[in-house]
């Protein structure tokens, strides 16, 4: 080779290095660039030099690493943002249940010092409007944060079948490149990298490098989003078992028609999806359910008293309160046709309801006869309940109108025959409770501070409620418990029926309660047995002891007047009684409540600084080997121009000496 053909090699390998490094410079600040290398080899024999590759300065492990890590930052950083808003909501010491609670027991307190005086009735009533409109303000606010979640969610979506369309469209241009130039296009693989890094910040995905050159990504289960060229886009649709909740599907199969699947919410993880997704079921649902909870639980205990109670006008004590009502859902791949037409509380069970949703499975293939046939699912925990805490009623074998009754929820059904195998139903008991609640009472005189019910004996019981009406039939009862269970009326106050745990039971012309709703066999009754009788209801619980004397209880109307502060103290006492889910106060809730998110948000925080300090690291360690470093790209500007001169000086001597050696000959 000659001196020329030297130092023109190495001229135009200068040019190479220079432009390469020039490239360098003028991406520095560009998202996704790796810095660039011009590899550099002898000719061999003949002399002279050679670019081999312009090598890209990319480690996979590493970038492997980074989105990892960018993905439980994104997510975290998403979760955080929305927990911290409910954390400030419920810790307000001001804005916060808690002391509008306080209120409005001490306005009842007020209340039971003068229970005839116009100015604590109307205090009482003022802090109840101010309460329940604290409790609709706080359900409206987390509605209103389920709805935000929803549009994020569809965004993300939106954002995710856009970047996995540009990886299907890079893994065809970077095949075409590499075909017609046989080299490799970095500027395309560098985009193509930082798609995969974008996709990982938004949702958790699976990366197979296919024969080490085309991308391809999948969902956690396996489910292909990008396989080449071709492209599985994800859809938001509302859930099929809660219209109001927006979930993740994939379409089953490459037609248009094809059926959309619901993703199971756990699949999302990783990046701002998932981090929205794993809010809303650990945090944003339960605290819904919690508020639900605790408006329930105090407007069906508050409500039970009052109606114990006597206004000024004489009259039985109605519903201080009204609350939202359970909700239910049939999902939308059932095959029977059965709907449930009613959802109310059960409030002689109101100590089993609990801050959670539940799904009712039908588990027979023929039409329900018992509660073995369906299963209830707690959605907090993802176990069964118990059968022993169902309690199913056909209506008499009608068909129409049958009842499942379990964790203080009462569901009806319009046709049990029209239910299928394998049917489902989203019931959320608490969900929206709060968003019902206000006083339904606004006439000073409706205010029961004085007695309607009073009971007296030896027999271990309870009152409860009284419904609507009560003591209709007579103005009072006396009724013997024996040993063995029986229940019987005393005196000539009859009745003809009562009810046992909601269902119908007769009384004989003795007046003992019967076993069925007609005369035969008298009850055996238990403890924890709830009677209703006359619209009063009350819980046994306790026989007396074998050979003991029968216990009695007496059920009467008490005798009232203007002072008769006697259901005040009795309302007040709700108070210090534990009404949420028969373990907790209603302050005692509330300060749960606010300590569990308070704690949830602590470690999310705590965990997001530990996962922003794993990212800075790791986007240090990638920057060390792919970043770009201007003082170092500087020098090779220098040494990559003394280069090209130093080459650009041996032509130039090859130059003379060819002159000289011309020169000879003349």
């Amino acid at each position: 080779m000659s001196i020329y053909s030297i130092g023109v090699s190495g001229l135009n390998a200068a040019q190479n290095a220079l432009r390469t490094t020039s490239n360098n410079i003028s991406n520095v600040y560009t998202p996704g660039f790796n810095r660039e290398i011009a590899q550099l080899a002898n000719n061999g024999v003949s002399g002279g030099v050679r670019v081999t590759d312009i090598e890209r300065q990319f480690n996979q492990f590493v970038a492997n690493q980074l989105n990892d890590s960018l993905g439980n930052t994104r997510s975290l950083e998403a979760y955080q943002k929305e927990v911290s808003q409910i954390n400030n909501l419920l810790a307000d010491r001001e804005a916060g249940l808690s002391p509008l609670m306080q209120n409005f027991f001490s306005s009842i307190q007020d209340l039971a010092a003068g229970p005839a005086d116009p100015a604590t009735r109307q205090g009482m009533l003022g802090t109840a409007d101010i309460m329940t409109s604290q409790f609709r303000a706080f359900d409206g606010y987390l509605k209103d944060m389920q709805d935000g979640v929803n549009g994020q969610i569809r965004d993300e979506v939106i954002q995710i079948n856009n970047l996995t369309e540009q990886l299907g469209g890079l893994n065809r241009e970077i095949s075409m490149a590499r075909a017609s130039r046989g080299e490799e296009p970095n500027g395309l693989l560098d985009q193509r990298d930082y798609v995969i890094q974008q996709i990982n910040e938004r949702m958790d995905v699976r990366l197979n490098i296919q024969d080490g050159k085309t991308y391809n990504i999948s969902l956690p289960n396996g489910q292909q989003l990008v396989t080449g060229t071709s492209v599985f886009k994800l859809h938001a649709v509302d859930s099929p078992t809660d219209p109001q909740r927006t979930v993740v599907a994939y379409q089953d199969g490459r037609r248009a028609n094809a059926s959309l699947i619901p993703l199971e919410e756990s699949l999302i993880t990783g990046g701002t999806l998932g981090g929205l997704m794993t809010f809303r079921s650990e945090t944003l649902d339960k605290t819904q359910n919690q508020i639900g909870q605790l408006a329930a639980s105090m407007v069906i205990g508050f409500n039970d008293q009052h109606r114990l109670g006597r206004d000024l006008n004489g009259d039985q004590g109605g519903n201080f309160f009204d609350i939202g009502q359970p909700i239910t859902y049939a999902n939308d791949r059932n095959s029977g046709t059965a709907e449930i037409i009613g959802a109310r509380f059960d409030e002689p069970n109101l100590a089993q309801l609990r801050a959670t949703d539940y799904e009712v499975r039908v588990n027979s293939a023929v039409v329900p006869s018992g509660a073995s046939d369906f299963t209830v699912i707690r959605k907090d925990t993802g176990e069964a309940l118990d059968t022993s805490a169902l309690t199913y009623d056909d209506n008499g074998g009608a068909g129409t109108d049958a009842t499942l009754s379990f964790g203080g929820v009462i569901l009806t059904f319009d046709d049990i025959a029209n239910l299928r195998e394998n049917d489902r139903f989203e019931v959320q008991p608490v969900r929206r409770a709060a968003g019902g609640m206000e006083t339904v009472i606004s006439d000073l005189d409706k205010v029961a501070a004085g007695l309607f019910v009073t009971s007296s004996g030896d027999m271990a019981s309870e009152v409860l409620t009284a419904s609507s009406g009560a003591f209709s039939n007579a103005a009072a009862y006396d009724l013997l418990l024996n040993n063995t269970g029986n229940l019987e009326f005393a005196g000539t106050n009859v009745p003809a029926n009562v009810q046992v745990n909601g269902e119908t039971r007769a009384v004989s012309v003795g007046g003992v309660v019967q076993a069925s709703d007609t005369v035969g066999t008298d009850a055996a009754l238990s403890a924890g047995d709830v009677i209703i009788v006359d619209g009063v209801s009350f819980r046994i619980d306790g026989l007396p002891g074998s050979g003991d004397a029968d216990t009695t209880l007496i059920l009467e109307e008490a005798a009232s007047g203007p002072g008769d502060n006697r259901n005040a103290l009795a309302l007040q006492n709700l108070q210090s009684e534990q009404l949420v889910g028969g373990r907790s106060t209603l302050t005692q809730a509330y300060a749960g409540m606010v300590s569990d998110v308070g704690n949830r948000a602590n470690i999310v925080q705590v965990n997001l600084d530990a996962s922003l300090g794993i990212t800075e690291q790791l986007e240090a360690l990638q920057q060390s080997e792919s970043g770009v470093n201007l003082d170092e790209e500087a020098a090779n500007l220098i040494r990559f121009q003394q280069f090209y001169a130093a080459n650009a000086r041996v032509i130039d001597t090859a130059s003379t000496l060819f002159d000289t050696i011309l020169g000879l000959r003349n």
